[in-house]
């Protein structure tokens, strides 16, 4: 299985660290957020990963080639040109993906402890278009499940809007609210089946397609899960992760 680690982001939250560097470059006891990831899917036996580039694209670059990839065979997605967001970005990267069932999707600034291997061997034998992992905290955004763990929509916490348009206060008090962890397991078939073009969140693919299609939860809720994309994370994480 390959993987694709997002690293284009222009991480606002960390200023000033990123007034002048990447957010994925930041250190956490001496090992970057890019290294700790790329290690953490050597663990799961994931050598191959692609990882894409905006902000500070260079230093990034200069980084994986200094330290030989830290073991990993890496190939870079440049975007200097426009970062793409989420979506965008898994697009424009899709061809490194052709000759794979499924890959594993992560975000750079998110460290945790979930269990890669249950959550793609839940992905495997679920046959899902994609697999999401979520927990139960506090967010200002949820995904809505139903009882099986099928994706259904989408709430924004703090103003009430809800994705798809139906959905509303009353028509889903059975629907389960959880947050996304910014970790997913996807079918390639996925790849073929996003509509939009240039900017885009995966989170709207997964809205776009979860009437027509099998998109499921992995509840790692119990595990470390820390966004280090915010200052004060990135202090815990120190402590945390070693």
């Amino acid at each position: 299985m390959k993987a694709m680690i997002l690293a284009a982001g222009l991480g606002t939250r960390l200023k000033p660290f990123t007034d002048k560097h990447p957010k994925a470059l930041a250190l956490v006891n001496g090992k970057s957020l890019l290294q700790r990831n790329i290690e953490y899917l050597q663990k799961i036996g994931i050598t191959e990963v692609l990882v894409n580039v905006h902000h500070y694209a260079d230093q990034i670059i200069d980084a994986v080639t200094s330290n030989n990839g830290w073991g990993s065979t890496i190939t870079i997605s440049d975007e200097t040109d426009a970062v793409l967001e989420t979506g965008g970005g898994l697009k424009k990267a899709a061809w490194y993906f052709a000759n794979e069932n499924s890959f594993l999707l992560i975000n750079a600034d998110i460290l945790t402890n979930l269990d890669l291997d249950a959550l793609i061997a839940q992905h495997t034998s679920s046959g899902a278009l994609a697999t999401l992992a979520v927990s139960i905290r506090n967010s200002s955004r949820y995904f809505l499940f139903d009882a099986a763990g099928k994706l259904c929509g989408w709430k924004n916490q703090n103003t009430g809007e809800y994705k798809p348009g139906h959905f509303n206060d009353s028509n889903t008090e059975h629907l389960q609210t959880k947050a996304f962890s910014g970790i997913q397991v996807i079918d390639t078939r996925l790849l073929s089946l996003m509509q939009r073009g240039g900017k885009f969140s995966m989170v709207d693919v997964y809205l776009d397609l979860c009437d027509t299609q099998n998109i499921l939860a992995y509840d790692h809720t119990g595990a470390i899960l820390l966004d280090v994309g915010k200052q004060e994370n990135l202090e815990l994480a120190a402590r945390l992760f070693v």
